[in-house]
């Protein structure tokens, strides 16, 4: 049996000792090959063993090992669909992991959309005040940049709590002011 097969019954052992309920509708017509439990275990083995490609990671998968197996297109649909399931679960092993940790780190990077001499130009996300990109500083690069800036919250020992999307000219210290609560 291969690492990654390993790992996904691993995986999928451990979300479901957790005993997390999915709050979905039940769905006429084909019964399911693979339960949302089956699909968010599988997309963690895939992440957990960094790996990129949804090609390779079925290519790898090829063995027959996991006998109700999909296909590619419909994991990748049904993945989609089970984000906020996944994100539960995330949630709730975030909580034991981090249950008496009192500090934190956040940090920030760059999401440049375009390069600065185009701004001016670009019609991206424009409409709406609130989601408009913006023109940063970073500090780190000593360069200017128009976009949006991704901050990241986690704990000392490397645990990420939350990640945010800014304007680019937020700066960290007025994100803690969203973020204390």
């Amino acid at each position: 049996m291969s690492n990654i097969v390993k790992n996904y019954f691993k995986i999928l052992e451990v979300i479901s000792s957790l005993n997390i309920v999915l709050n979905t509708e039940t769905r006429a017509g084909r019964r399911l090959k693979m339960s949302d439990l089956e699909i968010v275990a599988l997309s963690l083995t895939s992440e957990y063993m960094s790996i990129d490609s949804e090609n390779s990671f079925f290519n790898q998968l090829q063995n027959g090992q996991i006998t109700n197996l999909i296909e590619r297109s419909q994991y990748n649909k049904r993945r989609k669909k089970s984000f906020y399931f996944a994100e539960q679960i995330r949630q709730h092993l975030y909580s034991k992991f981090t249950e008496f940790e009192n500090y934190f780190v956040i940090d920030s990077m760059p999401l440049e959309i375009c390069k600065m001499a185009r701004h001016n130009r670009i019609k991206i996300c424009k409409n709406d005040f609130q989601t408009a990109p913006d023109k940063g500083f970073c500090a780190s690069q000593n360069t200017w940049f128009y976009g949006y800036k991704l901050h990241g919250v986690c704990t000392i020992s490397g645990v990420f709590q939350s990640i945010d999307i800014t304007k680019a000219s937020v700066h960290d210290v007025h994100l803690l002011k969203d973020l204390k609560y």
